[in-house]
């Protein structure tokens, strides 16, 4: 049997070194955000960094998604270790925090505004462990621990073009001004996107009407849908779903009663031609920013880093056919609001 030389093994070792660095360092197909600020060289300072999803789990094809998504970015492209530990109820958040805690990983994201108390009590327990989480401010944590930043959007931008994309397509189609959304839970992040959706569509069209119910639920599609055939009763023309998961069950009554849905967090146009766009919020960009910073050193805990349309983290989805003669009114509007010409759009569902 022939038995290769030293001098070829090490050209192999060399080879499958050269490879992986190569591998985890570019992916000229990697085109999952436009924030312009994400890119990256390999050969960065090894960290682990550990995810823990909130009950959605990770194929709500929406929220956790997104956030998985920007976890293999920064394993791919930054070369870090990864851990994603799900979560099946509220009661796991703390155990699941304090694992990869306890082994010592070096950023925890946490991702959802529901794990806040529990994020701040593990990030108090740990002080020498780094602590994101997606929704919520770390200023608004009770003991503002220095190892957590909030990584936050401003959900009322996207909010607002799709609202206003919606009130110009009634506006022309004519029949009932009626729009409507579907949010899971009244927490903040759902708030902010359905002001600015109702902010955006009496923007475009004064004669709008809009609807809002809540699931209470972000994982169940039936309680979605009930809610949005409900409102399609009411005579909507226009579903905003605003609730994960559950809210595919919403964009699902539009397809059946052939009216336009409007995805959320990630670009749902995948689901058909009835969705007319999707909000954009690009979770994945937050967390590949933060590995990126950890990384090198220039996390900054105890702060909150704000995302939104101006830093190219939010925005709209694909366009569908109806949707596309407005594409040209609705990058202006875009540009507005990234300028600062059009400003305090609501936050608050009244």
């Amino acid at each position: 049997m022939h038995r290769p030389s030293a001098r070829a093994v090490a050209v192999l070792a060399l080879v499958l070194v050269a490879a992986f660095v190569v591998g985890c360092g570019s992916d000229s197909n990697d085109n999952s955000s436009s924030s312009g600020n994400a890119t990256s060289t390999p050969g960065g300072k090894q960290i682990k960094v550990g995810l823990v999803t909130d009950i959605g789990g990770l194929n709500d094809r929406s929220f956790n998604q997104l956030a998985y998504q920007g976890l293999q970015r920064a394993q791919k492209q930054l070369c870090v270790d990864v851990r994603v530990i799900t979560s099946k109820q509220n009661s796991d958040y703390i155990p699941n925090l304090t694992t990869l805690a306890r082994q010592k990983y070096d950023l925890i994201v946490a991702n959802g505004f529901k794990m806040a108390d529990a994020t701040e009590k593990v990030a108090k327990a740990f002080p020498a462990a780094n602590f994101g989480i997606i929704d919520y401010s770390q200023a608004d944590m009770k003991s503002k621990p220095k190892n957590v930043q909030g990584l936050l959007f401003k959900e009322q931008e996207p909010g607002y073009l799709v609202g206003y994309l919606a009130g110009l397509l009634l506006k022309d189609k004519g029949g009932k001004q009626v729009i409507s959304s579907v949010g899971g839970e009244k927490i903040p992040p759902v708030d902010h996107y359905i002001a600015g959706y109702q902010a955006g569509a009496k923007a475009a069209n004064p004669d709008i009407k809009t609807l809002n119910a809540y699931s209470q639920d972000f994982t169940a599609p039936d309680k979605c849908k009930e809610l949005a055939l409900n409102q399609i009763a009411e005579g909507s023309q226009v579903v905003f779903q605003v609730a994960g998961g559950c809210g595919l069950g919403a964009l699902d009554a539009a397809k059946e009663k052939s009216l336009q849905g409007i995805g959320v967090d990630a670009d749902q146009a995948y689901l058909g031609p009835h969705i007319l766009t999707s909000a954009l919020k690009k979770v994945d960009v937050a967390v590949f920013n933060t590995t990126k910073a950890v990384q090198a050193g220039s996390f900054k805990g105890g702060t909150d880093t704000v995302f939104d349309v101006k830093s190219g983290a939010a925005g709209y989805g694909k366009l569908n056919a109806e949707g596309q003669k407005y594409k040209d009114q609705l990058d202006e509007v875009q540009q507005k609001i990234a300028s600062g010409q059009i400003a305090n759009i609501p936050n608050t569902v009244k």
